[in-house]
């Protein structure tokens, strides 16, 4: 077997994208993951509309959808009084996938899973990274499987190993933070109770947060709790061993609902952390996703996180041969501070919703309850509902200080080089689309202006995909990069275009 050019070390949402993302863009990749098979028990819930929308290039959301409720429900438990909330309702504007998706973690592995195997390429499960060292600028993995040794030599290693990361320590790279004083409880349980079914039930009380879903996958409820962090040995962010009968019923208990747990077939707590790593990068060792970076599950943000790193390092990955060294060197500079964003934020939500603090129990004991009867009319209303998902879908995420962020200097109104592309409406040719319709497919993707010229065409390589955009007037060019965002724009043609094109290796 000839060296891959990415090593995949992780087959979860992360790795299995990044390994997706780099062979669309022409790498070899090779996908092992030291777990006998893909673990089932679901712990993330939400796919993003910004999620979906960087998933797109890779032909993957039709299917996540068709798993996916896009019109979820949630009742909102405050004390005596339940709080209604459609959240299908909360129509968002300017993206493809104006609402919000849970969709099952298992779900999002499989249909990714599918994917790669459509494309020759199978995860190889029971393979464990031993060791990973640079000599002489090669790389070296050892891998150990029921096979044996095996010593493979590729380009690039990505850790997407999870926040105990075998490629983080091998890199000898710090990973910085600390613990939480709580932890999660998860469990899949029958209950003998009169909650509605296809709704999401939640609990923000004194003790911390309850969620109870018809989501399970050993039985019909599944059960997300908080309480304090107990001491016990499972790596941080693993499901450690199962959760007695009577401690998951008192989490029900303490949250007020009247709900027996009749059997309950799997169940595990989990230790939290919030820590990120101090480099993201490490020669041609990468980390993505938790193995990056880690939080709690408020927000819903580590999943989503995951993948968007992996949809920005993976084509660069590819091109990195016919690009220039700034190249690879923006996945750090672009995704570490977007992921320290992204950890402030979890940590914000979950100190409210969670922790043991004597101020939010405070809150949520005393303060939430007397605010209920308002919630309803600022819940029922569109606008607020999309302003609160829009958020959790990261519309801060923007590069406009990377090296691969290019323009004239003499720009008009649009996006800046960085910006996510916006959903516009345009004409391009004798049809109406909108850019996402346009960009939904691997590579660079140029979009002209009506008068626009570029001497360059003619050269373009299978990377650069043209689109001429009847309905801009003057000689603008836009370059959208494989991850949805501008890396260059010029208002009057080409100008320095081809040395973009060389800088990201699409020339």
């Amino acid at each position: 077997m000839s060296p891959p050019d990415v090593l995949v070390v992780g087959a979860g949402p992360t790795g299995l994208t990044l390994a997706l993302q780099a062979h669309e863009h022409g790498a070899t990749v090779r996908v092992v993951d030291r777990r006998s098979e893909a673990f089932r028990r679901s712990r993330a819930m939400i796919v993003h509309s910004r999620t979906l929308e960087c998933l797109r290039p890779l032909g993957v959301t039709a299917a996540l959808l068709d798993r996916a409720d896009r019109t979820p429900r949630a009742q909102l438990h405050l004390g005596s009084r339940v709080v209604d909330v459609r959240l299908g309702e909360a129509a968002m504007s300017g993206t493809p996938y104006p609402h919000l998706t849970m969709v099952r973690q298992a779900d999002v592995e499989e249909v990714l899973t599918q994917a790669l195997s459509r494309r020759g390429v199978e995860v190889e499960w029971g393979v464990e990274l031993d060791a990973v060292d640079v000599t002489g600028g090669q790389t070296r993995a050892t891998l150990t499987s029921a096979d044996g040794r095996e010593l493979v030599t590729p380009r690039y290693v990505v850790g997407c190993d999870g926040p105990g990361s075998k490629v983080r320590d091998s890199a000898g790279i710090a990973w910085e933070g600390g613990p939480y004083r709580e932890e999660i409880v998860l469990a899949d349980l029958e209950l003998e109770a009169g909650l509605t079914p296809d709704v999401l039930h939640v609990v923000a009380g004194r003790r911390g947060l309850l969620f109870l879903f018809a989501l399970g996958e050993g039985a019909t409820w599944r059960l997300l709790g908080t309480r304090p962090a107990r001491d016990g040995g499972q790596p941080f962010g693993q499901p450690g061993e199962a959760v007695p009968a009577a401690e998951v019923q008192a989490l029900i208990d303490d949250a007020g609902l009247e709900a027996q747990a009749r059997e309950m077939p799997w169940s595990a707590s989990v230790r939290l952390q919030h820590r990120v790593a101090r480099r993201f990068r490490q020669g041609p060792l990468f980390l993505a996703g938790d193995a990056a970076h880690t939080h709690s599950p408020a927000a819903a943000q580590g999943m989503n996180t995951g993948i968007i790193d992996a949809v920005n390092l993976g084509w660069k990955l590819a091109y990195a041969d016919h690009g220039s060294p700034a190249l690879l060197d923006s996945y750090e500079h672009e995704r570490r501070p977007a992921a320290r964003q992204s950890l402030a934020l979890t940590h914000a939500v979950f100190f409210a919703e969670a922790s043991t603090h004597p101020l939010p129990q405070l809150l949520r004991g005393r303060a939430l309850p007397l605010f209920a009867s308002a919630l309803p009319a600022v819940l029922r209303q569109p606008r607020a509902m999309a302003a609160v998902i829009a958020l959790l879908s990261q519309p801060w995420v923007r590069y406009p200080g990377s090296a691969l962020s290019v323009s004239d200097g003499l720009l008009a109104r649009g996006p800046r080089p960085g910006d996510r592309l916006p959903n516009r409406a345009v004409t391009c040719g004798d049809r109406q689309a909108r850019l996402h319709d346009l960009t939904a497919a691997p590579g660079v993707h140029l979009l002209l202006a009506r008068e626009a010229e570029c001497a360059e065409l003619g050269g373009l390589g299978p990377r650069v995909t043209v689109h001429r955009i009847d309905s801009w007037p003057g000689t603008g060019i836009t370059a959208v990069r494989p991850d949805g965002h501008v890396g260059y724009r010029s208002s009057r043609g080409a100008h320095a275009l081809s040395d973009w094109l060389k800088l990201v290796g699409a020339a």
